[in-house]
């Protein structure tokens, strides 16, 4: 599987799709029209480590559901991230066994080492 999962209205996605240029063999996924799977989650899941590091404590609902003050299992992260889109730590790129999840510089970085740029 070669998936760039994002989100079409997030400027930041936009700007690594952008720098990242991938390849025409790897799937443009926009989570808000394309829903992510519980099959997609769990691969993810697997290659990442855990369904935390998925996770974003950066979207505005973490606070207004008052999650931030609720000890969270690997259970309610992928409960959370299925049920709400905002939840996925954007963007995250699949390439075959390798993720790269997040938008850190050095993450943009070894995401373009991967795809060749």
């Amino acid at each position: 599987m070669k998936t760039l999962f994002h989100l079409s209205t997030c400027s930041t996605c936009q700007r690594i799709i952008k720098e990242l240029n991938p390849p025409a063999d790897v799937n443009l996924q926009d989570i808000k029209t394309d829903p992510i799977t519980m099959g997609q989650l769990e691969a993810m899941a697997n290659l990442a480590g855990s369904y935390e590091a998925l996770f974003s404590r950066r979207a505005m609902k973490f606070r207004s559901m008052g999650l931030h003050e609720k000890e969270l299992g690997e259970e309610d992260f992928q409960k959370l991230i299925i049920s709400e889109y905002t939840f996925l730590k954007r963007p995250v790129i699949v390439l075959g066994d390798k993720i790269f999840v997040g938008n850190s510089k050095k993450n943009v970085e070894a995401a373009k080492a991967a795809l060749g740029n």
